[in-house]
C-alpha cells in the first residue's frame, strides 16, 4: 500500500451515454431538491444554456435546474457553470443521470446561438420526454492522472504529429527561449488529493471536502464497460451492474441511514456509488465502514441469484424499449458513423435484445470473473473527512482480503516504469497470455482456462482514424438517416483528433486560445438572427474531449426547417470560413480574454463551495483524459500566467486549425471530416400543400457545403460595447424624477424594513409598489443571483389571445434589445460584466433571473439591465415572427412523439380543453399580433404584481443602493384596467368518456408509455372547487395514543401552518414513489421506470398529480392497472412508520445539501411578499425542518384524502408505438380534435437529449 499526495480535479465531468441503476431510497433524486413547495421553480445551480427554446416537463411544474443564458463567449455568456457544478474549473460540461448522447456530452467548448434573454417558457408535460439542453464549454482543464495510471496507447498523438506553436516570428530570440521554457513547465497539481494502492491492486483516492457538511461520496469504478464485451455479450456489462447493485443486501441495510446509492455502465467503466451521511443521527457510529462493505459486496462478491437475474432481465428489456426514442436512434446513428472504424459504433451499453434474453447465470458470472477484481478497480472517497489515516485504515479493512481467495490473480507490483510499463505490454486474449497471465481457479467446465488479471485501460482500448492533414485522403460521403418521426433537418460535421493532455502551461495556453477563438464564432453566428426568416434554427460548434471515447471531437451542428436546409448549411459554413480567413479582431481578443479571466477569478473565490460529487466526477473524467488538475486558485493563477503570452496571431492560427476541416473542406491539405451525417424527415409540411415527401441526396449536401465556401465574405467590424446601460447623469435625472424611497411593508404598520436574524432575510417595499427580499450570503464568494417574479403567466391569457404570453416571452427573448442598444451590444455588455440572464413563462408567473458577480460593478450592471427591460424593452416584428414560427413547428411535431401525443390526449381531457395549459395551436398563433403579445406580457409588469428577490455576497449598503437606484426608479404603475384575476380553471366534469384514452404511433420499433393523472389541492390548501382545506384541517383534534405532549404540540402547529399540504404532500409523494418502484417495477416486472409527481401551484387554486410509466405494448395495460392499485391501496396497505421516516430523511437531506446554494435561497424567498400568495410568510422558511419532523402518518393520510384517485376523477392515457399500432395520430387528427372537442394543442416536449434512460427507481 502506497499513499501519496497528488492531484484533484477542479472541473466538470462530461455526461455519458450510459445505463444507470438506482436504489429506491433515491427514487426522486432526479427531481430538483426539496422543499420545492417554497419555490416558483426548483433549481439547484445556475449553468449557462444553449439558445434553443427549452420547454418544460410533462405535467410537472417542478422545473429542471436553472439554465442560465450564455449571452456570449467567455465570461457572462460562457460562464463556466454546469447543471450541477456551479464553481469548478475551466473544463466545463454536464452530468446527466442516465443515458445521454456521447456526441453532446463531452468536456467541451460549445458555441450555441446566443440570445440576450433565454426563453425558458415551459409547459405541463412530463419530465420523461423533456430535458432542457445545456451548453458545455471548454476552459483550461485542471486534471491529472495518478503516478501509475495507465491509458490506452491509441489515444496518444501519432509519431511525427506535434502541436508546437511557431514562436520564431512572434518573439525575439532573447525572449523566445525563456518563453518556450516556461510553456514546457508542468502546471502545479492539487495538493489535497491522496492516492494509494492496496496489495491486491485496488487503487483509491481520498479528497477532504466540506460541501455538503457531514456527508461523503464513495464511488467504486470498475474499469470494464460495453467496449470490453465480445460479440455474444452485448449488454452483459450493464446486466451485471443491475444484478450486482440491486441484489446487494448490505446496500439495502443502508437505506434507513439517509444514504442514497446508484450505478451506471458506460463504454469504458461501470460505477457504483453511495452518497452517505458520515454518521447516523441517533448514534456516533461512523457509516464509512458500512458503505465500504456494501461496495465490496456489490463489486466483488455479488449474489447471482436466478430470481434476481430474471427480474433485472425484464427491467433491462423494458429500459431498452423505453429509451428507444427517435432522439436516441439519431444519436446512435451519429456515433455509428463517427466511430465506424472501431467497436464504439457497435457496443452501446444497453446491449442487444436478442442476446439479453439468452444469457444464463453462468454466462454472466464468467464475465464478472473476467473483469471484476480489485486490480481493475478504483475507489473514490470525497467528502467531509477529517482523518485521512483512519479512512485509509477503513479501506484496508474492507478490501484488503478481497482477491486473496484467488492468490494467483493478484496484480503485479508497479515497476519503476510505472504506467508506461503496464500499457506497453500487449494485451493478450484469455488463454494466450502465457507467462504474463496468472492462473485462476474456476468452477466452470473449462478448468484449464487462464484468465489474465490485468488492469483495464481507463480509456476504451480502440483505434481511431484521425482527422489529421495527410492522415486519411479518403473523403467520406455524407450519410443520411431519414425517418418518419423526425421533424427538422440537422447535419453534423465531425472532426476527430487525439486528446491533448493538459499538463504544461503551453497546453493550458492552447486551450485558452481555442476558447477565445470559438467564443468569437459563438457571438458572430447570432448576427444571422437579424433577418425575420433566418435560414437555420441553430448553429453550434462543439470542441470537446471525451475520455469515454478516447478522442477529441469537433462538431459543427446545423439545424433548420427542412425547406431551408441548403441555405442553413451555406450560412454556417460561410461564417466559419469568415472567422478562419480574417480571424478574431483585437477588440474580440481583449473582450473575451478579460471575460475569461474575470470568470476564472470568480471560480477561484468559490473554491470552498464545490460539492463533493462535482469534485469526484471530475477526478474520474480527468484520470481518463490524462490532464493534470489544479484547484481553482491554482487554475486562476496559471491562467493569469499564460494570458500575458497570448498573441492575436497565435489565437487565429490555432483557431484556424480547429476549423480547417470545415473552412478547407475538399482541399487536399485539409483534415478529412471523420463523418458527415444528416438526419432528416421523410415528409415535410408545405404551406398551401400540406405533407409532402422530403428528398435529399449526399451529393446535394456536399454541394451545399461547397457553396458556403464560395460565398463572398468580409472582415468582421468592431462593435462598440457600452460600459453601462444607464449613465450617471441619466440615473441622477431618474432619482429626481421618481424620488425612490422605501415605504411601510403594509398599511397596518410603519415598519419600512423587516430583518429576520435567524434566516438573514430582509424585506423591503419600494414607493412604486415593488416588494424586494434579499439575503446576504457568503456561500458563493462575490457572487449573486436575482429573480423577478411577475404574477399572471399563461393563466392570464384571455380567450381572444391564446398563447399570447408564451409567444410574447419568446419574442422578448428573441429580440434581446433594450433602449437604444442593439442585441449585440447588450450581449457584449453581459459578457463584460459576467451576467447571465434567463426569461420564462409558466402557467401562473413570468420570471426573469440573473446571475452576476460583484466584481467590477457586476451587480449594478445586472440591476441596470433589469431596469432597462422593465422600462425600455424593444419589441421587434422579426423576433415575433421567429417566436410564432417556433411554436408552429412545435405543434406540428407533436404527432411524431409518442410521449407528447400521449400527454396531449391526457392534458386536454383532464383540463377540459383549456389552451392555457398546452401549446398554442396554429389557429391561435395566426390570431396573434406583435401588439397583442406585447400587451399580454407587459400588462403583467405592474408594481404591486412584481416581486424581486436577491441573494449574494454583497453588503447592506450595496444592495439597497442598487434597489433604490434601479428598481425604485421604475415607473410606478397600478393599471386600474388590469384584472388581477383570470378566467376560471376547471377540471373536466364527470362522468366523461375521456377518462381512458389511447394513442397509437406508427414506428419501426415497439415502445409504450402511459400517464395517469388527477386533481390535487394547491400548495397552500385550496382546491379547484374553491374550498379552503386548511381551515378544516386545523380544527381536527391531535392524535391519541403514543404521542407525547411535545409531539402533539408540534402536530397541532403543523396542522395550523399554511404549509401543511406542501409538507404532507411532499412526504406522500416519496412514499408513493417507493411503493411504485417495489411493486410495479421490482415485484411485478412491468416497467423499468415509474414515477409519481405532484404539481402544486402557488397562485392558482388547484394542483394535479401524474404517474408516468414506461413499458412494452404487451405489458403497458397491466402496468397502468398496477399503478392505479398502488395509488388506491394506501388504505388497505397502511403506511408504515419506517416509510415515513425514510421520506423525511430524504427531503430533509436534500434541504440540508442545498441550503448553502444561493439559487436555493432564491427559491425560498420567492412569493414572500407576493399578494397573490398571501399565505407564505417567513415562518415557511424558518420552520421548515420542524414541520417535516412533526408530520405523522395520520397527517399524511389527511393529505392523501385530497388526492382524487377514484375512478371518476382519475384520467389515464396509454401510448403504443410499433408497426402494428392502431390508428396513427396526425396533425390533421389534432386539428380535428381542436374543432370537435374544443381542444387546442399540446405541450412541447423539448428537443434532443431524450436519449436518457431513467434511473431504475
Amino acid at each position: 500500500m502506497a499513499t501519496s499526495s497528488s492531484c484533484v480535479i477542479s472541473g466538470f465531468v462530461a455526461p455519458q451515454l450510459r445505463c444507470r441503476t438506482q436504489d429506491s431510497s433515491n427514487r426522486n433524486s432526479r427531481r430538483p431538491p426539496q422543499p420545492n413547495l417554497l419555490r416558483l421553480n426548483s433549481r439547484t445551480s445556475l449553468p449557462p444554456i444553449r439558445f434553443s427554446v427549452q420547454p418544460r416537463s410533462l405535467f410537472s411544474r417542478t422545473h429542471s435546474p436553472a439554465k442560465w443564458q450564455g449571452t456570449n463567449g467567455g465570461g457572462g455568456g460562457l460562464v463556466l457553470h454546469n447543471k450541477r457544478k456551479p464553481c469548478n474549473s475551466f473544463l466545463g460540461s454536464e452530468q446527466s443521470n442516465c443515458i445521454t448522447s456521447s456526441l453532446k456530452q463531452r468536456s467541451t467548448i460549445r458555441t450555441p446561438i446566443p440570445r440576450v434573454f433565454l426563453d425558458k417558457s415551459s409547459f405541463c408535460l412530463s419530465r420523461r420526454t423533456l430535458r432542457t439542453a445545456s451548453v458545455k464549454h471548454l476552459c483550461p482543464p485542471c486534471a491529472t492522472v495518478g503516478p501509475d495510471e495507465p491509458h490506452a496507447a491509441s489515444t496518444a498523438w501519432p509519431d511525427g504529429v506535434l502541436e508546437k506553436q511557431d514562436l520564431d516570428l512572434l518573439y525575439p530570440q532573447s525572449l523566445q527561449t525563456d518563453l518556450e521554457g516556461f510553456l514546457r513547465t508542468e502546471i502545479p497539481s492539487h495538493p489535497k488529493l491522496y492516492r494509494g494502492q492496496l496489495k491486491n491492486g485496488l487503487r483509491y483516492l481520498i479528497l477532504p471536502n466540506k460541501v455538503p457538511p457531514n456527508r461523503f461520496e464513495a464511488h467504486m469504478e470498475v474499469h470494464v464497460g460495453s467496449i470490453d464485451e465480445e460479440d455474444d455479450e452485448q449488454g452483459i456489462a450493464h446486466m451485471i451492474e443491475h444484478v450486482a447493485f440491486l441484489g446487494s443486501k448490505k446496500r439495502e441495510k443502508l437505506l434507513g441511514t439517509g444514504a442514497r446509492s446508484n450505478a451506471y455502465t458506460d463504454f469504458h467503466h461501470t460505477v457504483f456509488h453511495i452518497h452517505s451521511p458520515t454518521g447516523t443521527k441517533d448514534s456516533d457510529d461512523d457509516l464509512l465502514p458500512s458503505v465500504l462493505d456494501a461496495l465490496n459486496e456489490i463489486a466483488f462478491h455479488p449474489k447471482f441469484l436466478s430470481s434476481r437475474v430474471e427480474k433485472e432481465r425484464r427491467a433491462i428489456l423494458s429500459e431498452l424499449q423505453m429509451m428507444n426514442t427517435i432522439e436516441y436512434r439519431v444519436d446512435c446513428q451519429l456515433l455509428q458513423h463517427l466511430h465506424s472504424e472501431n467497436k464504439l459504433s457497435q457496443r452501446f451499453p444497453i446491449g442487444l435484445e436478442e442476446q439479453i434474453k439468452k444469457w444464463d447465470v453462468d454466462k454472466i458470472k464468467k464475465f464478472h470473473e473476467r473483469w471484476y477484481f480489485p486490480a481493475n478497480a478504483t475507489l473514490y472517497i470525497v467528502g467531509d473527512i477529517n482523518n485521512i489515516s483512519k479512512t485509509i485504515y477503513e479501506i484496508e479493512v474492507a478490501f484488503e482480503q478481497t482477491g486473496s481467495e484467488n492468490k494467483t490473480s493478484s496484480a503485479p507490483t508497479p515497476s519503476a516504469f510505472g504506467a508506461m510499463a503496464s500499457f506497453l505490454v500487449p494485451k493478450l486474449p484469455a488463454g494466450l497470455a502465457g507467462s504474463l497471465s496468472h492462473e485462476r481457479s474456476s468452477n466452470s467446465a473449462d478448468q484449464s482456462k487462464i484468465i489474465k488479471r490485468e488492469r483495464q485501460a481507463v480509456r476504451p482500448p480502440v483505434k481511431h482514424d484521425w482527422s489529421l492533414p495527410g492522415n486519411n485522403t479518403d473523403v467520406k460521403h455524407p450519410q443520411i438517416f431519414q425517418h418518419e418521426l423526425l421533424q427538422n433537418f440537422s447535419i453534423n460535421m465531425f472532426c476527430k483528433i487525439p486528446v491533448n493532455k493538459v499538463k504544461t502551461y503551453g497546453d493550458l495556453r492552447s486551450v485558452l486560445m481555442k476558447r477565445i477563438f470559438l467564443s468569437a464564432l459563438h457571438f458572430r453566428i447570432n448576427t444571422r438572427y437579424k433577418s425575420s426568416n433566418p435560414p437555420f434554427t441553430s448553429v453550434e460548434l462543439d470542441h470537446s474531449d471525451s475520455g469515454r471515447e478516447g478522442c477529441t471531437v469537433t462538431t459543427l451542428t446545423v439545424t433548420a426547417e427542412p425547406n431551408n436546409w441548403q441555405s442553413a448549411i451555406r450560412v454556417a459554413v460561410q461564417e466559419v470560413r469568415r472567422l478562419k480567413e480574417f480571424g478574431v479582431t483585437k477588440g474580440e481578443l481583449t473582450r473575451y480574454m478579460d471575460a475569461l479571466l474575470k470568470d476564472s477569478e470568480q471560480l477561484a473565490a468559490m473554491i470552498d463551495n464545490v460539492s463533493s460529487v462535482d469534485n469526484l466526477d471530475f477526478i474520474m473524467e480527468s484520470d481518463a483524459l490524462g490532464h493534470i488538475v489544479m484547484d481553482q486558485i491554482q487554475g486562476h493563477e496559471s491562467l493569469m500566467a499564460v494570458a500575458g503570452t497570448v498573441t492575436l496571431e497565435e489565437v487565429n492560427s490555432i483557431g484556424a486549425e480547429v476549423l480547417a476541416f470545415i473552412s478547407d473542406f475538399g482541399k487536399a491539405s485539409a483534415p478529412v471530416p471523420a463523418a458527415i451525417v444528416a438526419c432528416v424527415p421523410k415528409k415535410v409540411h408545405l404551406d398551401g400543400i400540406g405533407e409532402t415527401e422530403f428528398k435529399i441526396t449526399s451529393d446535394e449536401i456536399t454541394a451545399a457545403i461547397k457553396s458556403g465556401l464560395e460565398e463572398p465574405i468580409e472582415a468582421e467590424p468592431e462593435l462598440e460595447v457600452p460600459k453601462e446601460l444607464i449613465s450617471p447623469s441619466q440615473l441622477q435625472e431618474l432619482r429626481i424624477q421618481c424620488r425612490p424611497s422605501f415605504v411601510p411593508l403594509s398599511p397596518e404598520t410603519n415598519i419600512t424594513k423587516m430583518h429576520d436574524n435567524e434566516t438573514g432575510i430582509t424585506q423591503l417595499r419600494l414607493s412604486n409598489g415593488i416588494p424586494v427580499n434579499y439575503k446576504i450570503s457568503k456561500n458563493e464568494s462575490r457572487g449573486g443571483v436575482m429573480r423577478l417574479i411577475v404574477g399572471g403567466g399563461r393563466a392570464a391569457e384571455s380567450s381572444e389571445s391564446k398563447g399570447a404570453v408564451v409567444v410574447g416571452v419568446r419574442t422578448l427573448s428573441e429580440g434581446g434589445r433594450v433602449g437604444n442598444f442593439s442585441r449585440e451590444q447588450v450581449e457584449l455588455f453581459c459578457v463584460n460584466h459576467l451576467i447571465n440572464c434567463s426569461l420564462e413563462s409558466t402557467e401562473e408567473f413570468i420570471a426573469m433571473e440573473f446571475r452576476f458577480t460583484l466584481r467590477d460593478n457586476g451587480m449594478r450592471a445586472a440591476f441596470q439591465l433589469l431596469h432597462m427591460v422593465l422600462e425600455h424593452s424593444v419589441w421587434l416584428d422579426d423576433a415575433f415572427d421567429r417566436a410564432r414560427q417556433l411554436y408552429l413547428s412545435y405543434y406540428r411535431s407533436i404527432p411524431k412523439s409518442l410521449e407528447r401525443s400521449t400527454a396531449h390526449k391526457l392534458m386536454l381531457a383532464m383540463m377540459n380543453g383549456d389552451e392555457r395549459f398546452v401549446e398554442p395551436t396554429p389557429k391561435s398563433l395566426e390570431n396573434l399580433s406583435l401588439k397583442s403579445v406585447k400587451d399580454a406580457v407587459m400588462n403583467q409588469f405592474v408594481g404591486d404584481n412584481m416581486e424581486v428577490s436577491v441573494v449574494g455576497d454583497f453588503s447592506e449598503e450595496e444592495i439597497e443602493s442598487c434597489i433604490l437606484d434601479y428598481l425604485g426608479t421604475v415607473t410606478a404603475s397600478t393599471d386600474s384596467k388590469r384584472e388581477h384575476g383570470f378566467n376560471p380553471i376547471l377540471f373536466r366534469p364527470s362522468p366523461s368518456d375521456l377518462k381512458f384514452q389511447q394513442v397509437f404511433l406508427k414506428d419501426t420499433d415497439e415502445r409504450a408509455c402511459a400517464y395517469i393523472a388527477g386533481p390535487a389541492p394547491n400548495r397552500w390548501g385550496f382546491s379547484v372547487d374553491g374550498k379552503d382545506l386548511l381551515g378544516s384541517i386545523a380544527d381536527l383534534p391531535t392524535s391519541e395514543g403514543e404521542l407525547s405532549l411535545e409531539q402533539k404540540d408540534l402536530q397541532r402547529k403543523l396542522r395550523g401552518h399554511p404549509l401543511f399540504f406542501g409538507i404532507t404532500m411532499g412526504l406522500l409523494a416519496e412514499v408513493i414513489n417507493s411503493r411504485l418502484f417495489t411493486t410495479v417495477r421490482d415485484s411485478l416486472g412491468l416497467t423499468y421506470d415509474v414515477s409519481f409527481e405532484l404539481n402544486l401551484f402557488d397562485r392558482l387554486k388547484l394542483g394535479w398529480y401524474v404517474v408516468s410509466v414506461t413499458s412494452t405494448p404487451g405489458k403497458v395495460h397491466k402496468a397502468v392497472d398496477a399503478c392505479k392499485n398502488v395509488l388506491r391501496g394506501l388504505h388497505g396497505n397502511k403506511i408504515a412508520q419506517r416509510e415515513l421516516d425514510r421520506a423525511k430523511r430524504t427531503l430533509l437531506m436534500r434541504h440540508e445539501a442545498e441550503i448553502k446554494s444561493n439559487a436555493y435561497w432564491l427559491g425560498l424567498l420567492g412569493h414572500l411578499q407576493a399578494s397573490s400568495v398571501p399565505r407564505k410568510d417567513i415562518s415557511c422558511i424558518k420552520e421548515l425542518t420542524s414541520l417535516y419532523e412533526a408530520a405523522t402518518i395520520e397527517d399524511i393520510y389527511l393529505a392523501y384524502e385530497q388526492l382524487k384517485v377514484d375512478e371518476d376523477s382519475m384520467y389515464s392515457c396509454i401510448g403504443i408505438a410499433g408497426t402494428n399500432a392502431g390508428e396513427e395520430i396526425t396533425t390533421a387528427s389534432l386539428e380535428e380534435e381542436e374543432f370537435d372537442e374544443g381542444f387546442q394543442g399540446i405541450a412541447p416536449a423539448g428537443r434532443g437529449l431524450s436519449t436518457m434512460t431513467r434511473p431504475t427507481t
